[in-house]
């Protein structure tokens, strides 16, 4: 792990697209900004834990039972022709 020291609007760069930026120390508590292209996800340790944990149990759950869908058409009622001369 790599343990680096900041200061108040100080930023690290990480592979030349990503900044971290310590916007804010109040007590105990650091508030940091993150500027990061769209496709890169950003989430909390915490969250990123649960994501993780629920994309595993959607592994390991059985199989999904889908109903078989059946082959036979319905049935339509033949058209009723129209009158000769009447127009469409």
């Amino acid at each position: 792990m790599l343990i680096l020291s900041r200061k108040l609007n100080e930023s690290i760069v990480i592979d030349g697209r990503i900044i971290v930026k310590v916007v804010r120390v109040d007590g105990d508590t650091v508030k940091l900004g993150i500027s990061a292209p769209t496709e890169v996800p950003i989430h909390r340790q915490e969250v990123y834990e649960e994501i993780q944990l629920n994309n595993k149990a959607a592994l390991t759950k059985g199989p999904r039972i889908v109903p078989k869908l059946s082959a036979a058409r319905p049935t339509e009622a033949p058209a009723t022709p129209l009158p000769a001369g009447t127009p469409a």
